[in-house]
């Protein structure tokens, strides 16, 4: 990992908008038929966001997020947001169909399950560990919480992030053909991908 990043829990207090930079850098072309244009996006999911529900790295001096990594457990997710904030940010007639969107990506854990939220390293930082290092604080945070496993979806057209998993230990137990996302979000398959909890004394089969 790059020597100078600190991982930490939780998201520091007045880093909400840089989190929500980092998201839509990452995730804007698959959240854009929600939440866009961009700067209405990164604004609702600043504004919505659970601080207690992730990991972040931090940079020298720890003042500014580099990555970040959100967790859903025990109903919530690190980006937050329900019916009723989508049609107060969006209106009645926009949120509607948003609110249709953002159904099509929700995803709910299992009993003894986290399920990630997304993480997102700031493109000056990739390739220095960080990533794998947030990955790794988030298997702890499972395990904390008598948790047997982590899981994850991955698009199809996101190779490197899967690169990124297989190394971490996650293996893929199915994949969804999502053709009709494909010109709405930009992929068209989506494959969910376990890594096992250690410690906990309950580990499961993917």
């Amino acid at each position: 990992m790059d020597s100078a990043a600190v991982i930490r829990r939780g998201v520091p207090r007045r880093a909400e908008e840089r989190v929500a930079e980092l998201y839509w850098e990452a995730f804007g072309r698959k959240l854009g038929a929600a939440l866009g244009p961009p700067e209405h996006g990164r604004a609702f999911i600043a504004r919505h966001l659970h601080p207690d529900r992730a990991a972040v790295a931090l940079a020298p001096g720890g003042d500014r997020v580099v990555g970040v990594a959100g967790y859903r457990l025990d109903g919530r997710g690190l980006t937050g947001g329900g019916v009723r904030d989508v049609l107060s940010g969006y209106g009645l007639f926009r949120g509607l169909p948003r609110l249709a969107v953002l159904a099509l990506l929700e995803r709910t854990p299992e009993p003894g399950e986290l399920v990630m939220d997304g993480i997102a390293v700031d493109p000056a930082h990739r390739g220095t560990g960080i990533g794998g290092a947030l990955l790794t604080e988030i298997a702890a945070i499972a395990a904390e919480h008598g948790c047997s496993r982590v899981r994850l979806d991955v698009i199809d057209a996101n190779p490197r992030a899967r690169a990124l998993y297989e190394r971490q230990g996650f293996t893929a137990v199915r994949t969804e053909q999502t053709p009709y996302l494909k010109r709405l979000m930009g992929f068209g398959a989506v494959t969910t991908m376990h890594r096992a909890v250690q410690g906990t004394g309950k580990e499961q089969q993917p």
